[in-house]
């Protein structure tokens, strides 16, 4: 959610009994402010927060020229002084889902060491594979990102410069349009764009419809809809990210997303479903 509107977007998702108390919203206000100026983000979003064992992770994230391709993570324990996340590589990605088991501890120089015994006749050899848990931090935000990240349709505008930026024009969806998933899309690179029917080639815009839409997700009914805040706010809340919560007032341009949860994939989801 916008750092500039963070007041009114945390009460906008408090039905879900996720808020921050009032030192940690002031802390933010200010240290979000000085952190835009001192990495000369275009704008800077209070992305969330990871709890651990010891001490518990606020995020925030800061947003370049592109949208989807130029974002850095950073990390606090107070709100006013902030660490800057390495970016998710494939190794480092491989190495955590090795070792990296259980809740975050809260302390980012931890280190998770999986032992591997591989047997080759009469020899045994030893497989030790290490991680730290700053690098944990930094693949758990790279896949929230990448699999429940949500924007509305026409939030985001592609320019003739394949460049993707907010567009100044999007006024909102209207009530109608909110109340269906086809309306939401993924905030990241499309993987995989479904083919368009005859029928839906109708409403297509290329500057607008060049991300995947939340209805095409696998498994089916891995999101909740609701209206809150007497029918005003629309939310969305993700069941395979427990703790991911997006909101958008329609006929507005008002909308964010937060995570604040343990940092761990409901990966029983498709059989509770």
């Amino acid at each position: 959610m916008n750092a500039d509107t963070l007041y009114y977007s945390l009460e906008l998702v408090s039905g879900s009994g996720y808020t921050l108390n009032v030192e940690q919203r002031a802390a933010l206000q200010t240290s979000l402010t000085i952190l835009k100026k001192n990495y000369k983000f275009n704008r800077v979003l209070f992305w969330g927060k990871i709890l651990g064992l010891k001490e518990d992770y606020f995020i925030a994230q800061g947003r370049g020229v592109d949208e989807i391709q130029d974002k850095k993570n950073l990390y606090s324990f107070n709100c006013m002084d902030w660490f800057l996340l390495p970016p998710a590589t494939g190794s480092m990605m491989a190495k955590v889902a090795k070792a990296a088991k259980g809740h975050f501890m809260g302390d980012p120089s931890y280190v998770y060491e999986h032992i591997e015994i591989s047997r080759q006749g009469d020899r045994e050899e030893q497989l030790v594979t290490k991680v730290n848990e700053e690098s944990r931090l930094a693949v758990t935000i790279h896949q929230i990102e990448e699999e429940v990240a949500v924007i509305p349709r026409g939030a985001f505008i592609k320019s003739p410069q394949d460049l993707v930026q907010i567009n100044r024009s999007f006024c909102g969806l209207s009530e109608s349009e909110a109340r269906k998933l086809d309306n939401f899309l993924h905030c990241r690179e499309p993987k995989n764009l479904k083919k368009r029917s005859i029928l839906e080639m109708g409403d297509y815009n290329p500057a607008i419809d060049f991300l995947e839409v939340l209805s095409d997700d696998i498994p089916k009914g891995s999101w909740s809809l609701q209206f809150e805040c007497a029918s005003r706010v629309c939310v969305l809340r993700s069941l395979l990210w427990l703790g991911l919560t997006f909101y958008h007032v329609p006929m507005t341009p008002q909308h964010g997303y937060i995570y604040i949860g343990d940092g761990s994939k409901n990966l029983d989801l498709p059989f509770m479903l």
